[in-house]
C-alpha cells in the first residue's frame, strides 16, 4: 500500500467490523494488532490475532454478504480501509496484491475444510 495512505486509528477494544454487519471494503493493518472474534453459542471465540500488513474483510470486495466475524483492536491499531475501486487500482500498481488476497482466501478455505473434516470424524 502507498506510503502516503494513513488509516484510521482505533483504540484498545474498539470494534473495527462487527459480525453480521454488511460490508463492501477490506482493511489493512498499518500498525498494531487486532483480534478476530466469532460469536458461538453466545460467547466470543478468538479465531486469530492479526498484525501489521495483515488484511481482513477481503470477501466483501467479491460478494455482498455480511461479515463472518468481529475484528477488534488490541491496544492501539491503525487501519487502512480499501474499497473495490481502490483495490482494483492498487492491483494495477502492485499485481502481487491480488496473489496475496487469493492466497489468503485459499488458506481460509483449506482451514475450514480441515475443521469440517474433524467435525465429521468427531475428532
Amino acid at each position: 500500500m502507498g506510503a502516503g495512505d494513513l488509516g484510521r486509528v482505533y483504540k484498545d477494544g474498539e470494534v473495527i467490523v462487527r459480525q453480521g454487519e454488511a460490508g463492501d471494503c477490506m482493511y489493512v493493518i498499518q500498525a498494531g494488532k487486532a483480534e478476530v472474534l466469532q460469536e458461538q453459542n453466545g460467547r466470543n471465540m478468538r479465531l486469530a490475532v492479526l498484525e501489521e500488513k495483515d488484511f481482513f474483510g477481503e470477501m466483501a470486495l467479491f460478494e455482498r454478504e455480511v461479515r463472518s466475524a468481529t475484528v477488534r483492536a488490541l491496544a492501539e491499531v491503525r487501519i487502512l480501509t480499501v474499497d473495490k475501486r481502490a483495490f482494483l487500482r492498487r492491483i494495477q500498481e502492485d499485481p502481487t496484491l491480488a496473489f496475496r488476497v487469493v492466497e489468503q482466501l485459499c488458506h481460509r478455505v483449506r482451514r475450514l475444510n480441515e475443521e469440517l473434516a474433524q467435525t465429521k470424524t468427531g475428532t
